[in-house]
């Protein structure tokens, strides 16, 4: 055996993996995952829409045979092909589709490709399609010729959006409304600037605050569209981009299995539209369950953007301004081609019916009679036709001339010289027509994106509204889902001391404030168990910014020293940090303490020890009296003689300001952070008055997380002395009536609209306390009737809700008009805010004692 035959044969492979995976990273980048900015397709779309416009003839088409003949140019199997081919037609854009193709909405999956058939929509076949303009590449195996990029004239890829995963990348691209894309590109080619935002077919309501123009570090936060369906269930109509019924309903089921929620059941009606029923538990708020189901649930959720193409086979991150202008720009560029196109077409047309009418008007092609060579009937042509070409617009070649000995007999017997001569002035009208739009391109281009939307945008308005979302603290709207225990005896709080005090049920995700006897504060997580400490005086759930909870306090500084009081809120605390509420000297010790939700301020006795200087051992203190400060504040003297006990001796009232309420139409809620409308200040059982367009009135109290998602005629205080008047228009009886009412004091809605004839509707409702209306009647045979001006006070008197009221005229009516409201004497707002904090830093303090 040859002795180099048993030597191992090394091979240094450095490097080899190195180029082997950017070879497979640039192939899975470019020929896979990532669109084109040209044409907005991923390459697998691309080669499905080139074969299906092979296979075009009119009709449907199986999908099986489209993927067939599309492996002609898609080197990966069939599944990835028919999967891309779905996700196509379900944006119901490009392609036509015939049979099952799945659904958006319930995520459920297409019929086998054997069943279902598609072809090119007529959009498609406009703007996608033009192989004098479309560069050619060879297929994969050489055998074919597929496009590089199809000529798309449109931006398709922001209309249909994209999403990818390549190797050390990815793609994300919404999808944006088809109106407002071609609405933009008229801007950008005018010059104007314009702005564009994402549309989902799944409709729903989207907050693009800060979208970012879709590039990279944006994001979106899309709802789902809830409404409230009576007392106990909420309906879910419309569901966020990314998600679907079966999904959406997974989530809330999760988020009611950990005690986020509290629901009875969830019923799922979908069918062409979505329509999910969310039925609630006994006592849950609708309005708060709807917040909650947007804090726990997929019913909200937060899209992340990032625009990455491949352009000149280079990935680049850019913003959905930038790639709009690219494609409008190239669709100019495309639209300016097959104008050259045409142009030299029409041209080449015209020059060969110049040259066909010459040939035969001056009788040339009997010049050729005589000769005997294929070279002399050439020249013979060719010398006959000289002094006729002067005005041709390029030269007579030898295929013009070979053309001319094509022309049959039959056809120069029949020549019509004046048909001849009305064919070449129209070549001459479409040459000069398309000379224009060449000289006017930028026109032209625009023309062509208004002809689009007229055609194909009737039925494409948006679906997904655009809001800007209220931010929703999760902590005020999850459900109380664990018992909060106490054990006072070694100072522990949590869920799991189930033998020891009850306090309260809450949620998992509040935060529990905590007082102590020597005036330590401190705000932590609800847990299993958690030390806090022996001398427990007070245990609740803290709301961060609480401004209108105060504490009232009494304190004694040091073992021996003088007694303070004070009143604070507690609104913003670094979490498990230990607050001294007390001067801070050893041995400090509360002898009073009350938490108040409201600012309420009680009066109180101080008992003393005796002293030999003391002839009063008993006075009484009002806390409304003490002003607010911060909760670092000393305080004001008590006294500086021991005391011995404190006792209440009256409940105190509020003594913060009413708090004014602003309604912020944007959200469509209420807040108290100056935003929108100011309805006024409330207090105690003060209500809120909303009237919608379905003829009813709804009184509401004014806590913050109340919804008015309903299209409102007005919203404003409750004056329960004020009447509502109200203008209706009865269909049957063809007349106007009006009613003036007063409201009950419920939270019942109250209609006062009962007719069904949808021709009935309603005209005009207004609180105004003295009405007056201008009515305005239309011209009859000619002649005008003077307006008449109607005091509603004067003209009726105020009637129960129900009662039909009186006509208001028997003659026809044009118009009402309103006439602006009379200054009316408005309550007064008082104008400090809700807690009048006085600077911790003043020291000056009043003895009470």
């Amino acid at each position: 055996m040859n002795d180099h035959q048993n030597e191992e044969t090394i091979k240094k492979i450095s490097g080899m993996y190195e180029d082997w995976f950017l070879d497979y990273a640039s192939y899975v980048i470019l020929e896979r995952a990532i669109p084109s900015i040209f044409d907005g397709l991923k390459p697998v779309q691309r080669r499905i829409l080139h074969s299906m416009r092979e296979l075009e003839d009119g009709r449907y088409n199986k999908v099986a045979n489209v993927v067939g003949n599309t492996m002609k140019y898609h080197p990966h199997g069939d599944m990835a092909i028919t999967d891309a081919m779905v996700q196509i037609g379900q944006k119901e854009l490009l392609i036509d589709t015939q049979g099952n193709w799945g659904n958006i909405l319930t995520g459920d999956g297409a019929a086998a490709s054997r069943y279902i058939e598609a072809r090119l929509t007529p959009f498609a076949l406009e703007v996608v399609y033009n192989p004098k303009t479309t560069e050619w590449l060879p297929s994969y195996d050489g055998r074919n010729k597929e496009p590089n990029d199809l000529p798309v004239k449109f931006p398709l890829l922001l209309a249909q959006g994209v999403e990818g995963i390549a190797v050390g990348l990815s793609t994300k691209v919404l999808p944006h409304n088809f109106n407002e894309l071609i609405d933009a590109s008229i801007l950008h080619l005018k010059g104007k600037r314009f702005t564009i935002y994402p549309d989902f077919m799944t409709g729903g309501f989207i907050d693009i605050s800060d979208y970012n123009d879709g590039q990279r570090g944006g994001k979106v936060r899309v709802r789902a569209r809830i409404q409230q369906e009576d007392k106990a269930t909420l309906k879910i109509t419309e569901i966020p981009f990314g998600t679907t019924t079966g999904s959406l309903i997974d989530s809330i089921l999760k988020a009611n299995d950990k005690g986020k929620i509290k629901l009875k059941k969830v019923e799922d009606n979908t069918a062409q539209d979505v329509e999910i029923l969310v039925h609630l538990a006994p006592g849950v708020s609708p309005d708060k369950m709807i917040d909650a189901l947007y804090a726990f649930t997929d019913c909200e959720i937060s899209i992340s953007p990032n625009a990455c193409v491949i352009n000149v086979n280079t990935p680049q991150f850019l913003n959905v301004s930038e790639i709009l202008r690219h494609n409008t720009d190239s669709t100019v560029s495309l639209l300016k081609r097959e104008l050259e196109i045409e142009l030299n077409e029409l041209q080449e047309q015209w020059h060969f019916a110049s040259l066909e009418r010459i040939f035969i008007e001056k009788r040339i092609y009997r010049d050729i009679e005589e000769q005997e060579t294929w070279e002399g009937v050439i020249n013979a042509i060719d010398l006959g036709l000289k002094p006729h070409i002067g005005h041709l617009v390029r030269e007579v070649t030898e295929d013009d001339i070979v053309r001319l000995t094509e022309i049959r007999i039959k056809r120069i017997s029949k020549f019509d010289l004046d048909k001849a001569q009305q064919n070449i002035e129209a070549l001459e009208g479409k040459i000069e027509q398309v000379k224009f739009h060449l000289e006017n391109l930028i026109d032209y281009a625009i023309d062509y994106f208004k002809n689009l939307k007229t055609k194909y945008g009737k039925d494409r308005q948006r679906k997904t509204e655009i809001r800007i979302f209220d931010t929703i603290d999760a902590t005020k709207v999850a459900v109380a889902n664990v018992r909060m225990y106490v054990d006072r005896v070694e100072g522990f709080i949590g869920t799991s001391l189930k033998k020891d005090e009850f306090l309260f049920e809450c949620s998992d995700i509040d935060d529990i404030i905590v007082f102590k006897d020597d005036g330590v504060m401190l705000v932590t997580k609800v847990d299993a168990k958690t030390f806090i400490g022996k001398g427990i005086l007070h245990i609740a759930v803290w709301n961060k910014n609480d401004k209108r909870t105060i504490y009232n306090m009494i304190y004694r500084d040091g073992k021996n020293g003088p007694s303070y009081m004070k009143r604070f809120p507690v609104t913003g605390i670094t979490r498990d940090k230990e607050y001294d509420m007390t001067n801070g000297n050893k041995f400090s010790e509360v002898l009073y303490f009350s938490p108040n939700p409201n600012g309420e301020a009680e009066t109180i006795q101080i008992l003393l020890k005796p002293h030999q200087r003391l002839k009063k051992l008993k006075f009484d203190i009002d806390f409304s009296e003490l002003a607010v400060k911060g909760r670092n504040s000393k305080g004001n003297l008590v006294t500086k003689y021991p005391i011995k006990k404190v006792e209440l001796k009256e409940e105190g009232v509020s003594t913060l300001a009413p708090r004014k309420i602003w309604f912020d139409d944007t959200v469509k809620r209420l807040n108290a952070d100056s935003r929108g409308e100011l309805l006024g200040a409330f207090k105690g059982g003060d209500k809120i008055l909303t009237i919608t367009d379905k003829g009813e009135v709804k009184l509401t109290t004014f806590e913050l997380s109340n919804r008015y998602d309903e299209e409102l005629l007005a919203i404003e205080k409750w004056n329960p002395q004020k009447p509502i008047s109200a203008i209706y228009y009865d269909a049957e009886k063809q007349r106007y009536f009006v009613k003036r009412f007063l409201l009950e004091d419920t939270l019942n809605p109250q209609p006062f609209f009962f007719l069904e004839d949808s021709n009935s509707f309603v005209e005009l409702v207004t609180t105004q306390k003295k009405p007056v209306v201008d009515l305005i009647f239309p011209k009859i045979k000619g002649v005008e009737r003077e307006a008449e001006v109607v005091d509603l006070e004067e003209f009726i008197s105020v009637k129960g809700i129900k009662a039909q009221g009186n006509q208001l005229t028997s003659h026809k009516i044009k118009q009402i008009n309103l006439h602006p409201a009379i200054e009316e004497e408005e309550e007064e707002i008082i104008p400090f805010q809700d807690n009048e904090i006085i600077d911790p830093d003043d020291t000056q303090q009043a003895t009470l004692f």
